[in-house]
């Protein structure tokens, strides 16, 4: 990392106070209000060097980022909310404190609602004179994220402002932000997730857009947000939402741009969702680990194009991921095939690559298979636990009320190798798809192990 300890990075980057922030609760939220109200909950912290914030609001979140970075505190963004997960939190920083919305609670835990009682209004009325050059030191620890793990405790990432602040300020840059002006920005994907931190919160933040407060899921609320703003729009989502959303077929109003990521996307969803919303859809590519790393149109190209400053190279281990704002380099998990050190075709995870009887394919493109049938809703091959034979197999989970095991097999023969149809098939109501429309292994086994009804 090369910024220095004496740069420091505004929390926002609006053009004045009287700017619009967010919208929240049908109201809009001006930068004055904002930066009233992190001031407000700066003071209501108390000492400590934690905040869990587990506020689905998304102007209570950003708050909550904003008064902890004041404090110098650092914002735990958890994987889920669940007793177990927070249990775990408590016990490796003590004293934590967790940051909630109204009337929200978590037994036994010191929680502090992020947005102030009475109202914003009143916050920014008594605040005078305006201060907005609230800017934080690049090396100051801003947040740390968490993955599931493999031994199912979260695995922490820790995540300097400067860090956060330049994986925004290229993606924006990649994405032509600037040229929105200052578009409304909705979501479907949670922000603790590092997707949703950077291209939802942060994006809004550093980029002058103006944050929905809320985070709608189902067609017809997506369509409500976005109608909230009588400018240019954002929609940022994952493939999942975005399938289930050209499935409803709700009338959007019109998007400027909508972004994708946390999953493959098919190139023919991404043809069909341009056409249908009429907006250029990009996808971007990352991890937890790095954050932001490439982006591309996915109609267009098959080729990522890394944000300003990430670099790749690959060795007998894999592709390698640095950049001016990283701390060394990751080794990424996934196959790539680099055209430059800053251009590359993505094939899939390394963990999914999957070799039966000496051939070779992978999850991905079984997957795209799998869904490209008619009549398939939603899908997904895995690899089980290998039985007591060592023989290996691969199974797989469908959603398709109209079909048949006998027929869909016929169907997947006509499509990839025989050595690679599931076995088991299991037919099921809905895939356990978690917020950001992933599918955990764990929860893939599970029911794969329930018994199935008649």
């Amino acid at each position: 990392m090369t910024m220095l300890t004496t740069t420091r990075l505004p929390l926002i980057r609006h053009g004045g106070p009287d700017d619009l922030f967010a919208w929240h609760d049908g109201r809009p939220v001006t930068v004055r209000g904002y930066l009233a109200a992190v001031r407000d909950l700066a003071r209501r912290l108390p000492e400590g060097g934690f905040v869990l914030n587990l506020c689905a609001d998304r102007l209570g979140f950003a708050v909550g980022l904003g008064a902890a970075l004041l404090r110098r505190q650092v914002s735990l963004l958890p994987p889920n909310d669940t007793p177990a997960t927070l249990r775990q939190l408590e016990d490796s920083y003590p004293g934590l404190v967790c940051l909630t919305d109204a009337g929200a609670g978590y037994p036994g835990m010191t929680c502090i609602e992020a947005l102030p009682q009475g109202g914003l209004d009143r916050l920014s009325a008594a605040v005078s004179p305006f201060d907005g050059d609230l800017a934080f030191p690049a090396d100051q620890v801003a947040a740390i994220a968490f993955t599931s793990g493999s031994t199912g405790r979260p695995m922490p990432q820790v995540k300097s402002w400067g860090t956060l602040v330049r994986s925004v300020h290229g993606a924006g840059t990649a994405l032509g932000i600037a040229g929105l002006g200052a578009a409304g920005l909705v979501g479907t994907v949670p922000h603790q997730h590092m997707y949703g931190l950077e291209s939802v919160a942060l994006l809004a933040m550093q980029h002058g857009l103006v944050l929905h407060a809320n985070r709608p899921l189902f067609p017809a609320d997506i369509a409500a947000c976005l109608g909230d703003f009588p400018g240019r729009r954002i929609l940022v989502t994952t493939p999942v939402h975005l399938q289930a959303l050209l499935a409803d077929g709700t009338a959007l109003p019109p998007l400027d741009l909508i972004l994708c990521a946390t999953a493959p996307l098919a190139p023919q969803l991404a043809i069909d969702a341009e056409a249908r919303l009429g907006a250029p859809l990009h996808e971007i590519y990352g991890c937890s680990e790095t954050g932001q790393v490439a982006v591309r149109r996915t109609s267009a190209t098959a080729e990522w194009l890394c944000i300003d400053g990430i670099r790749l190279r690959q060795d007998e281990q894999g592709s390698w991921a640095s950049g001016d704002f990283l701390d060394g380099e990751t080794l990424l998990a996934d196959v790539i095939e680099l055209k430059s050190d800053t251009r590359f075709i993505l094939h899939g995870r390394s963990a999914d690559q999957v070799n039966i009887a000496g051939k070779r394919s992978s999850l991905a493109f079984l997957n795209h298979h799998l869904n490209s049938v008619e009549g398939v809703r939603d899908g997904v091959f895995f690899m089980p636990n290998e039985g007591g034979s060592g023989t290996t197999r691969l199974a797989a989970l469908v959603v398709a009320p109209g079909l048949t095991a006998e027929t869909l097999l016929a169907r997947l023969r006509e499509r990839i190798d025989p050595v690679f149809l599931p076995r088991p098939l299991r037919f099921v109501d809905a895939l356990p798809r978690n917020p950001t429309g992933k599918l955990p292994r764990e929860a893939l086994l599970r029911m794969l192990a329930t018994p199935q009804r008649d």
